[in-house]
């Protein structure tokens, strides 16, 4: 039987066998192998791909690893465990950001702590003119999903839809930049998360509580792991189901 998933992450990322094989120095007829017999790589080689890939590495070889090992992989990719989201250290945030290269991925309903980050908009624009891909994904205030966790929280059906809109015209700055994607959706959010390229804040929330006072996880990327994998294809099944973001008296 072939891998289906081998040959799907080479084709999303725009390669062929032959370049695989020459990037790994190996016979073309070897990679042909992996995904036409699925045959197993060496472990040297399964890093190498799954962190080329940007896939993990138990994702695309799933019987490479017993449950055992994967566990313990996936242990090892959560950097910390804070008890509250509000206690991850502002430093941390500046240093994802300001270290992120390539991808920049948040799914929130509101985020509204970001809007007190004023040099926020100036350095995502800077970010997007290099070359990263970044992707904002927010509540739709207008959704019976937001409704009804604004009633849920105990604040007021109206008040999380008007903490989106302020949050909205925080970022209305960098509608249209190069790069950068806003859009709104209407989901009932599991979690909020902050991906900056193979980093994240993972935000789960707890019914009844804001999200500020919701545990949070500092994951680290890891070829064989598949939590942070998790998480990052959890926010693309979200960008799939989002429409762009809209704003009052937007006659665009």
């Amino acid at each position: 039987m072939g891998n289906d998933r081998l040959r799907d992450a080479l084709l999303s990322k725009g390669l062929i066998p032959e370049q695989l094989a020459e990037e790994l120095a190996v016979d073309p007829k070897t990679v042909e192998r992996w995904i036409t017999q699925g045959r197993t790589p060496y472990p040297r080689y399964r890093h190498r791909i799954a962190a080329l890939l940007q896939e993990g590495e138990h994702y695309l070889w799933p019987d490479a690893l017993t449950e055992a090992q994967a566990g313990r992989v996936n242990d090892s990719e959560i950097v910390k465990v804070y008890s509250h989201r509000s206690l991850v250290p502002a430093e941390l945030w500046d240093r994802l950001l300001d270290r992120a290269t390539r991808q920049i991925d948040i799914l929130v309903y509101v985020g509204m702590f970001m809007t007190e980050k004023h040099a926020l908009i100036s350095k995502l624009r800077a970010k997007s003119s290099a070359g990263a891909r970044i992707r904002l994904l927010f509540g739709n205030p207008e959704s019976d999903a937001i409704v009804q966790r604004s009633r849920d929280e105990g604040i007021g059906e109206r008040a999380i839809p008007a903490k989106i809109e302020h949050a909205l015209a925080f970022f209305r700055p960098l509608h249209g930049v190069d790069g950068i994607e806003i859009q709104v959706h209407e989901t009932v959010l599991y979690n909020s998360i902050y991906r900056f390229d193979d980093e994240m804040i993972a935000n789960p929330h707890v019914f009844g509580i804001t999200a500020p006072h919701a545990p949070a996880l500092h994951l680290r990327r890891l070829s064989a792991g598949d939590l942070f994998t998790t998480y990052a294809s959890s926010f693309d099944a979200v960008w799939k189901k989002g429409s762009p973001a809209r704003w009052q008296n937007d006659e665009d």
